[in-house]
């Protein structure tokens, strides 16, 4: 059965989608190990030194797996969708 409609695909949607799950669950892992999530991730994003990211629940290998200038790029956008 063929299809009629035409479906969109947004690449760039699904990367801001992907990268902010990813975030989310380093955050969370994070503040389970008792850490202080937004210090530990803002000096990453600063230094690009893995290590102030915990390797629990492999948050170090996901967080490594995004362009550092993307993260930033969201949580501007973010921060910017909410100053409005």
């Amino acid at each position: 059965m063929p299809q009629e409609q035409t479906s969109l695909f947004n690449l760039k949607e699904i990367d801001t989608e992907l990268t902010r799950k990813i975030l989310n669950e380093v955050y969370t892992a994070l503040e389970e190990r008792g850490y202080n999530p937004t210090n530990q991730i803002v000096g990453y994003l600063i230094s690009g030194d893995p290590g102030y990211i915990s390797s629990y629940q492999d948050a170090r290998n996901k967080i490594q797996e995004i362009d550092r200038a993307k993260i930033v790029e969201i949580l501007l956008n973010e921060f910017q969708k909410k100053s409005k």
